[in-house]
């Protein structure tokens, strides 16, 4: 889609929006400044086979050429033109993609004052758009206003991210009114905005209205390629079209991975290049010595070559440059040893292979609709290698599926039954364990009262404590109702009613705030409402015990954010109190709390930490009351520093944020389950038997990720641990001083020491069969990834079977992942679902994404995706394993054919004193890799299996084959090389010594070089796909018919439908060699004719 802007001002001008004519141009000095982009006026009207083969086709117009140009250029225009249709194909059908997008129709207010239809394509920056409900946004847009009379509306944005969940946008309060045309036509303002940028998560603007300033932020733009839900129509701003959208701007060419035996398949290439070099020069050397020898002392040695009256290319008398000439024919004739086919034959078997990758039945998950999927088919082979995989936890491991199923409320652990990673506890420690139940607190209770209650997704809470509306019978009744109150209306989800059932369902921006949402309605808080300025909730009063409407005016949203780790909401009661309530993770909610609300602290810290030893996600609860005088001061601030248009003006909100959310009282904390998916342990028991390490890189808690590791056999009984951690008193004692430079040389000397201690465990401990597990903290991992800790860092990880890194940055996995692939050199595959794994899967060698909860943007980045973490041991271990043998085995029987085929041309060569006459016809040469050898070695790329899948999981050791690079290691390259060569001089020397100086012929003549170059032939392609028959595996009837058929061809070729070469050989067979018009090769004509004049001229 085109823009209003010219191709050469993107990033660096300044631009500003404008609705009609803007009145600013005082503001216009400005431009240029960091932070702003544009003014917006509204509503006013392309590898070295590839280069041998361009060099052949060249040089075969020449007299040098040892065969016609057409012989050559046929292959050159099937294999380039092959390309070129393919490439045709994908561009045309990428071309109708746009043509479709782009003709798709959007209303657009017109100089007429009104709405008419138009073409995305004509968009323009500064239109005013209609976009109804169902339909898709043609570009981004500010949002104005919509059927809502607040301005809100529903926007779907599994386009961009993959979720399927609602996301709430609101326009400005000034902005919501505009709802008809005639609202329109006086309206004038100017939207100061960020350049065109890839985050889709973030929008930095202001918009300028009748003097006053207004923020802007990522609630009100509606980003194009998402959809309108929920919502009858909007009227927005288009602020950025084409490639300056968002979703355009994050469509980037993924990395260019390359596998290891596509690299080292280079290598061999140079090798037989090098090849072909040098046995050309030694013809060369040898024609040019026998050359010079013709004429010595006056005579002539071979007379009959006319070395008196000769060209350029014989000349006895300059022997040096008729040297180097054959030397360039020899680069042509001997050509054949580089296989220029092979690589369109690679390209064949993968595509095919990942046809069978992406039908494979026993990867396709019903329950998602999903099958596995190769998005590239370039790493193949490089499945059937990988030495260690890095893995995410949540969404990869786990399902990405909270539930709620435990809290601390006032010092009090609530909820019964165990989670898997307790049963996994139970079972290391020889008995059962109930973290959390305080059954005993509570005489004559019973856990089992509501268990045949119906399920309920996000909630699994059990507790006859709180249900059903005991809760208010407890000491700490007023809190418990804060505490869930707080839950119902501290998040962003929207509540969706069923007009069927009228049962109320929420869309969240996470699975852990719908488990809140939903937890809060099961326990008597039901959200039922929403408006840009209120919450509703049905809340049950602990005073009296019925169920009372509550309405909370919306204030403000402190989003939660990576860098601040918490939410929080500020709102008005129906009292006309103030309140903030937040919610967040533990590090930073503690640090929070005021003196007096600290009530419940040790209790709650407690219940954390076996809730982290549970495997649980928790979530700390807090709230605050607030004084008029106090918030309005901060509201200016605040304010302002949204208002700002600078890049700094995140960190001023967040500044402004950190300055309310202080002096907090805790109320509790929360404990969600994530639970592991379907066949995790014995995946990865599977996986590790196979000896592949296995490193899972997390954002979890220490404990938690852990006891994860223990109950997906990740971290076994047997195993010794190494902990690396800087959770010690010395440390925490630095910390208090605040002595940045203390702690960081005090926390590497700590780290250091620590993972030489590691170091000694393993050394002292190598004569035993103990295994090692590593788990090592974020903080840490911060140390060890330094320059100086670095590789005694990864000696200590690569030595150990598990490692699992905790609290673990996006940027962090990234790095780990570099380190471990560029350092070891082996095969690393990175694993996970969300966008914060998208670094680490690039970095990888293989990157596997997990179409999964968190969205597409995993999937989207990846090289495979698979539906569930146990697809990948079929992936590696079954097609991983077969891949890797096909390709390898393909490659080297490849060169093993060429080399046998070239070489015989080579022997004939050193027969014929280096004449430079090829010793078979052009067109057997040009057919020998297209028709007579070339599918069988499809075949076994595609078809072959050394074992079945069902005995490739059953022994996953066999995987070692791949990892060790047995079948593609150079003594097995140089092995398949070497016998090339061999039966190429076998082929050569059986055939001369048994036909060469028998009569032949009727009338009693020997054969020509012509009957023994179709006599080599016939053998060539007998020997070569005999020897494909020896090495393939696993016959399936098309091996048969193509190894046989192939065979048979030729056969059926030169009896049946002979070439017009074999008719002339036929004649001369019977005695007839009458000359027939065409029979001789341009370049004999040529040099029959230069004789025939020599002889006139004498």
């Amino acid at each position: 889609m085109s823009g209003s802007r010219r191709r050469g001002i993107h990033f660096s001008k300044l631009y500003s929006f404008s609705c009609f004519k803007s009145s600013f141009r005082d503001e216009h000095a400005q431009i240029g400044q960091k932070g702003y982009s544009r003014i917006v006026h509204c509503n006013d009207p392309d590898n070295p086979e590839a280069a041998l083969l361009k060099y052949r086709a060249g040089v075969s117009f020449s007299p040098l050429a040892p065969y016609t140009a057409l012989s050559v250029l046929a292959p050159l225009v099937v294999v380039i033109g092959a390309t070129m249709a393919k490439e045709g194909v994908e561009d045309w059908r990428r071309r109708q993609q746009d043509v479709e997008a782009n003709n798709r129709k959007v209303k657009v207010f017109g100089r007429n004052h009104s709405f008419h239809e138009t073409k995305w394509k004509n968009l323009r920056v500064g239109d005013l758009v209609k976009v109804h409900k169902d339909e898709f946004f043609p570009a981004d847009l500010l949002l104005f206003s919509s059927s809502y009379d607040d301005g809100i509306c529903y926007v779907e944005t599994t386009n961009l991210d993959g979720e399927t969940n609602l996301k709430l946008k609101h326009a400005l309060d000034m902005t919501a009114s505009l709802r008809d045309e005639n609202s329109f036509q006086q309206f004038k303002a100017v939207i100061k905005c960020e350049d065109p940028n890839e985050d889709l998560f973030s929008f930095v603007g202001t918009l300028y209205y009748n003097g006053q300033q207004y923020p802007l932020s990522i609630k009100q733009l509606l980003l194009r390629d998402s959809k309108l839900r929920n919502t009858d129509y909007i009227y927005g701003v288009v602020v950025f079209t084409g490639h300056d959208t968002k979703v355009m701007q994050n469509a980037t060419d993924p990395p260019s991975k390359r596998s290891k035996i596509e690299r080292r398949m280079d290598k061999i290439v140079f090798i037989l290049f090098n090849t072909l070099v040098l046995i050309s020069f030694i013809g060369s050397i040898f024609f040019g010595v026998e050359t010079k020898k013709d004429i010595h002392g006056g005579k002539y040695r071979r007379w009959y070559l006319r070395p008196d009256d000769t060209t350029v290319f014989y000349d006895p008398a300059r022997a040096s440059l008729a040297a180097f000439l054959h030397f360039l024919t020899g680069l042509m004739l001997y050509g054949y040893l580089i296989p220029i086919s092979l690589y369109v034959s690679i390209e064949i078997v993968k595509v095919l292979q990942s046809i069978f990758i992406n039908q494979d039945q026993d990867m396709y998950d019903e329950e998602m609709d999903k099958p596995a999927h190769a998005r590239t088919s370039n790493l193949n082979e490089e499945l059937g290698q990988v030495d260690t995989i890095l893995s995410d936890k949540t969404g990869t491991l786990t399902c990405n599926s909270m539930e709620f199923v435990k809290c601390s409320i006032a010092g009090i652990a609530y909820g019964r039954g165990m989670t898997e990673v307790e049963r996994a506890l139970a079972r290391r420690r020889g008995g059962p364990v109930e973290v959390g139940d305080t059954s005993s607190d509570v005489p004559g209770s019973n856990g089992d009262v509501v268990d045949s209650v119906k399920p309920i997704k996000g909630f699994n809470f059990r507790d006859e404590r709180l249900m059903y509306g005991q809760w208010v019978n407890e000491r700490h009744a007023d809190v418990i109702q804060k505490f869930f109150r707080v839950l119902a209306i501290c998040h962003t989800a929207i509540p969706v009613v069923n007009k069927e059932s009228g049962e109320i369902s929420y869309e969240a921006e996470s699975p852990d705030e719908a488990a809140f949402v939903v937890a809060a309605r099961e326990l008597a808080f039901e959200f039922y409402e929403r408006t840009q300025t209120r919450i509703s909730l049905h809340e049950l009063d602990h005073k009296s015990g019925k169920k009372v409407n509550r309405s909370y005016e919306l204030l403000h949203v402190l989003e939660f954010s990576s860098a601040r780790k918490r939410m929080s909401v500020i709102v008005r009661s129906p009292e006309n109190q103030l309140l903030l309530l937040c919610k967040g993770a533990d590090s930073v909610m503690f640090e929070g709390l005021s003196k007096d609300g600290r009530l419940f602290e040790a209790q709650t810290k407690d219940h954390i930490k076996k809730y982290a030893e549970a495997g649980l996600r928790t979530m700390v609860i807090a709230y605050r009351e607030l004084g008029e005088e106090e918030y309005k001061l901060w509201e200016d601030e605040f304010l302002k520093a949204k208002t700002s248009v600078t890049a700094e003006r995140d960190a001023l909100v967040d500044a402004a944020a950190d300055k309310i959310e202080r002096d907090l009282t805790l109320l509790g904390s929360t404990a969600v389950e994530d639970k592991l998916q379907k066949g995790v342990p014995e995946c990865i028991d599977k996986l590790a038997k196979a000896g592949i390490k296995i490193w899972v890189l997390t954002g979890d808690k220490m404990e938690t990720a852990v006891n994860i590791g223990y109950a997906c056999s990740l971290l076994r009984q047997e195993m010794k641990q190494i902990v690396i951690t800087l959770d010690s008193p010395d440390i925490n004692a630095l910390e208090k001083e605040e002595d940045k430079e203390t702690i960081a040389k005090a926390s590497t000397q700590s780290v250091m020491k620590q993972i030489r201690e590691g170091i000694s465990q393993l050394n002292s401990a190598k004569e035993s069969s103990v295994m090692f597990g590593l788990i090592i903290d974020g903080q840490s991992l911060a140390f060890a990834l330094n320059k100086n800790l670095e590789n005694s860092f990864l000696e200590l990880a690569i030595s150990c079977a598990s490692v699992i890194c905790c609290r673990s940055s996006p940027k962090q996995k990234a790095l780990v992942t570099r380190l471990v692939k560029t350092v070891t050199g082996k095969t690393t595959l990175a694993i996970g679902d969300g966008a914060n794994d998208v670094g680490m899967l690039q970095e990888a060698d293989i990157g596997v994404g997990i179409s999964g909860v968190e969205g597409m943007q995993a999937a989207m980045s990846s090289d495979f995706t698979i539906a569930q973490f146990r697809f990948l041991e079929r992936l590696l271990l079954v097609h991983g394993h077969w891949c890797y043998r096909r390709i390898s085995m393909m490659i080297c029987y490849f060169f093993y054919k060429n080399i046998a085929f070239g070489f015989t041309l080579f022997w004939f060569e050193a027969h014929a004193s280096f004449s430079g006459q090829p010793a078979y016809n052009d067109w057997y040469m040009s057919f020998y890799n297209v028709f007579f050898t070339s599918l069988p070695v499809i075949a076994l790329g595609v078809f072959d299996q050394d074992v079945s899948g069902r005995l490739c999981l059953k022994y996953p050791l066999l995987y070692q084959e791949g990892v060790q690079n047995i079948l593609f290691s150079w003594p097995r390259i140089l092995g398949w090389m070497f016998n090339g060569v061999i039966s190429s001089m076998i082929i050569f020397i059986f055939t001369t010594k048994s036909i060469i100086h028998q009569a032949f012929r009727r009338d009693g003549q020997v054969v020509d070089f012509e009957v023994l170059g179709v006599t080599m032939y016939t053998c060539v392609v007998w020997v070569v796909n005999c020897q494909m028959a020896l090495s393939i595996n696993y016959f399936t009837w098309i091996q048969h018919f193509f190894i046989w058929g192939s065979i048979a061809f030729w056969a059926f070729q030169t009896r049946f439908q002979p070439m017009y070469h074999d008719l002339i050989q036929r004649r001369r067979l019977d005695g007839s060699e009458a000359e027939i018009s065409g029979e001789l090769r341009i370049p004999v004509k040529d040099k029959l004719h230069h004789l025939k004049e020599c002889v006139r001229k004498s």
